[in-house]
């Protein structure tokens, strides 16, 4: 049995302009595999990297990452859903830019009831992304209660849960933002201290924050524009983490740069890595629902815009216009 779904795809890599709403056939799911009727679509970073070609993708290529809806079908093989069930991902391939798909069940969790399917949609791909970083990408001494991190982008969607969640966790998170509005933002959400990059040298002043020692760990979704800045942040074994290239990716390096800047350690982890088995997706989503169940971090949704407003809703994620986390509602 197939039905009919509106969905968003591109033919080819380029601006906003190349998105198209097409009518697409949605079939029974496979063994391993459910069909979800989406309620509401999350957007990310990520969604304009795969649309510019920046991680290319097969063409044609429906984009999205992350969504929340009802399971309608499952295939042979699934046990953790059922028709019926509330649920939210963030998962592969991208496809989520529509209204109804089948897809690999392992990336699926249960959405509580607690949890509105807007809110689950707009979570699932920056609330674990908090959670990987915070949580699993951790500098060689760990992360203590009082230990200062720096956190770039902090007024975007996974910021904002980060300052939230890092506050939570008794760390002091410094954020850069790009006005002197986001630094608010910042620290409304709990950031201890805000640093504005356009009017400021982050790096100096990371240093006058932490009395000359830096911070054990720099979570940097920037990439070049900000790169030499975060290593000079660190202090000695000091971690910088690299989860994203808003600004391009990081040019070449020579490795002795990490020796002289005192042992340090750079990675670029990647959400996918860390959910490659459905235990693991599920103990992340876990501990997520636990943290915004709880309270102690709010999910700010302060764009929406139609399913059909896509290009508009890419324009102005590109642009810096957004803050916290944007959905495309159906």
């Amino acid at each position: 049995m197939s039905s009919r779904s509106k969905a968003v795809r591109i033919d080819r890599n380029g601006g906003p302009e190349e998105l198209k709403i097409v009518d697409v056939e949605v079939g029974d799911p496979g063994p391993g595999e459910v069909r979800i009727r989406h309620k509401a679509v999350g957007l990310n970073f990520i969604d304009i990297y795969q649309r510019s070609g920046l991680y290319p993708f097969a063409m044609p290529l429906q984009l999205g990452m992350e969504a929340a809806g009802v399971i309608e079908a499952v295939g042979e093989g699934v046990t953790h859903l059922k028709p019926g069930d509330r649920a939210a991902y963030a998962g592969q391939p991208p496809g989520a830019y529509c209204e109804l798909r089948v897809m690999p069940a392992k990336f699926i969790c249960k959405l509580p009831d607690a949890i509105s399917f807007e809110t689950g949609a707009a979570m699932m791909l920056k609330g674990m992304t908090a959670q990987y970083l915070l949580k699993k990408t951790l500098p060689a001494e760990g992360l203590q209660a009082g230990d200062f991190i720096l956190f770039h982008a902090a007024a975007g969607g996974v910021g904002l849960i980060a300052c939230q969640w890092a506050k939570a966790l008794g760390l002091r998170l410094i954020g850069t933002a790009g006005t002197d509005a986001k630094c608010q933002l910042a620290l409304a959400h709990g950031a201890a201290h805000a640093i504005n990059y356009s009017t400021e040298n982050f790096a100096e002043r990371v240093k006058e924050i932490t009395g000359g020692q830096g911070v054990k760990v720099v979570y940097d979704s920037v990439g070049k524009d900000t790169f030499e800045g975060s290593l000079n942040c660190l202090r000695p074994f000091g971690l910088l983490a690299i989860f994203g290239n808003g600004s391009g990716p990081v040019p070449l390096f020579n490795l002795g740069l990490l020796a002289s800047k005192g042992s340090l350690y750079i990675t670029r982890p990647t959400l996918f890595t860390h959910m490659a088995t459905r235990e693991s997706t599920q103990a992340m989503a876990d501990d997520l629902f636990a943290v915004v169940e709880s309270g102690a971090v709010k999910i700010s949704i302060d764009q929406r815009y139609a399913l059909t407003d896509v290009q508009q809703a890419h324009r102005d994620l590109e642009a810096r216009k957004t803050t916290g986390c944007t959905i495309l509602t159906l």
